[in-house]
């Protein structure tokens, strides 16, 4: 089937991501592509409709980012401008943009003009909004007319003749809250869209896909990692050809508390994925002996990783496919905002392994997002347990663990991060918070306990909430569940005397330590 399709073409945003996500969330299927995208291309694509993303230049600057000249008159389909897409349309039609006197940012309030507009059809005449710009436009270009204003000045522009329209503010943000609705106007009332982009019909799509990519004689392997993606991806294969893919779930030593034994249960009770559980850990633990730098943890744990994935792949003999749970922003995250690449993301989940094996590649998520994966999971039948499991990163534990890997650092770190997720889970604000866990420092501080001094280990405990991972806050969790993580650690978990609490957001910091 073909979906109708609306292109966004991505300026350097930070939103550029929530603006597919909002688009998606319509109903309407939608694809990120660099701003450099030829018109040509474009226009091949058949769009009903073209998004031009925010992004941090000034279409003053000489080397500002821009569409080909052409853009305008062949992309064929509505043209949507948002933040710095608007400043650049009106660059480029004739219009004038000068830097302002003072940055905008943040909340501020539009007067809608006129009943006579197509983007805030049946919306209030008065709204909240999110902005974020250093310019502002001084002159619209011949042929638009304003349609909102802020202070007097135009925020929002229209010109059905061309059928390009504009916004200064960001509607794809939470702080614009009928933003949805602006957005809703573009994609139906403009584009004619019909929302044709549901989990239940990728579901049957990506199915038939895939039995027609591996025909009926075909063997896949698949790595599971106990996470959201390669589950979801293993259930879809599943569905597709059955028992002729094999799962392979390594233990690295470095999982969450039981996470092995109670995941590996799941996959063949719940779930029936054709799956081999591979205890590794004591070869883990070997070749990260004594390295401290968490750049060599990761080289280390990637190749004892790729070694025991094909020494398990050769026992089952004919494989020709490899299946791993690409998502959508690894794959836009891969192409350079300035260049013409279009390299995938080697490292996700078993990096490596294709080349090595020579195997072809089935990434059955790579047009998804997170929370849609999450979605069409449900539908498939994979319990929450899974489904909603905070993030965890593919070393695992050895980059939560500060210094050298040893088994008993492992275990103590274990035991304190079930603790903290445990009383997320009590306290009913483990969903709130989109990651949280503890790291274990190379710190040892003065306790006492009892009658008698200590000398003890340090854990810090991180909490973040997020969209999507790409910047996150910390989160305020309530004074009295920390109080009480702390004292079941301190009082459960032998060789640690100090907890403390991460308040650090990314940017600067980043969500892991390392």
């Amino acid at each position: 089937m073909h979906h109708e399709l609306v292109l966004i073409l991505d300026f350097g945003s930070q939103y550029t991501q929530l603006i597919a996500r909002r688009v998606r969330e319509q109903g309407v299927y939608c694809e990120i592509h660099p701003f450099h995208l030829s018109t040509e291309a474009i226009a091949a694509k058949q769009p009903k409709g073209v998004i031009l993303s925010g992004g941090p230049s000034s279409v003053t600057d000489e080397d500002a980012p821009r569409v080909e000249n052409d853009f305008y008159d062949k992309a064929g389909a509505p043209i949507l401008g948002i933040c710095y897409g608007m400043q650049l349309v009106a660059a480029d039609l004739g219009g004038t943009i000068e830097p302002a006197t003072r940055r905008e940012y943040g909340h501020a309030t539009i007067k809608v003009l006129s009943e006579k507009t197509a983007l805030f059809d049946k919306l209030p005449f008065e709204m909240n909004v999110w902005m974020s710009h250093g310019d502002h436009m001084t002159r619209m270009p011949d042929g638009f007319h304003s349609v909102a204003t802020s202070k007097d000045i135009p925020t929002a522009m229209e010109n059905h003749e061309r059928g390009i329209y504009c916004v200064q503010f960001h509607p794809e943000v939470a702080h614009t809250p009928l933003g949805k609705e602006v957005l809703r106007n573009y994609l139906f009332n403009i584009c004619g869209c019909k929302g044709d982009w549901t989990p239940a019909s990728f579901i049957r799509e990506e199915i038939e896909k895939i039995r027609q990519t591996v025909g009926p004689d075909g063997n896949v392997v698949c790595g599971l990692s106990g996470g959201v993606d390669s589950t979801v991806a293993a259930v879809l294969v599943h569905e597709a050809i059955g028992e002729r893919q094999r799962c392979i779930f390594v233990n690295n030593g470095l999982l969450r508390y039981r996470e092995f034994e109670d995941t590996l249960q799941v996959y063949e009770d719940n779930l029936h994925l054709n799956v081999t559980g591979v205890d590794a850990s004591q070869d883990f633990y070997s070749v990260l002996k004594d390295i401290v730098d968490p750049e060599l943890k990761r080289k280390a744990i990637g190749s004892k990783f790729i070694d025991i994935f094909q020494e398990e792949a050769d026992r089952i003999g004919d494989v020709k496919w490899l299946v791993q749970g690409t998502l959508y922003p690894d794959v836009i995250e891969s192409v350079s905002l300035r260049g013409a690449s279009v390299t995938i993301k080697t490292h996700h989940n078993v990096g490596g392994l294709p080349e090595k094996m020579n195997l072809k590649l089935i990434e059955p998520l790579r047009e998804l997002f997170k929370d849609e994966v999450r979605e069409i999971g449900r539908d498939l039948g994979i319990p929450e347990m899974i489904l909603e499991r905070h993030p965890f990163p593919g070393p695992g534990l050895a980059v939560r663990i500060l210094g050298d890997i040893t088994p008993e650092k492992v275990q103590l770190l274990q035991k304190a991060d079930r603790i903290f997720i445990e009383e997320l889970h009590n306290f009913g604000i483990y969903k709130d918070v989109w990651q949280a866990f503890a790291v274990l420092l190379p710190i040892q501080s003065v306790g006492v306990m009892g009658d008698f001094r200590t000398y003890e280990k340090t854990v810090a405990l991180r909490a973040v909430t997020s969209t999507d991972g790409m910047t996150a806050d910390w989160a305020r969790l309530p004074h009295d569940f920390l109080a009480k993580v702390s004292s079941r650690i301190t009082s459960e978990v032998r060789g640690v005397n100090r907890v403390v609490y991460d308040i650090s957001s990314k940017p600067p910091s980043t969500i892991e330590w390392e």
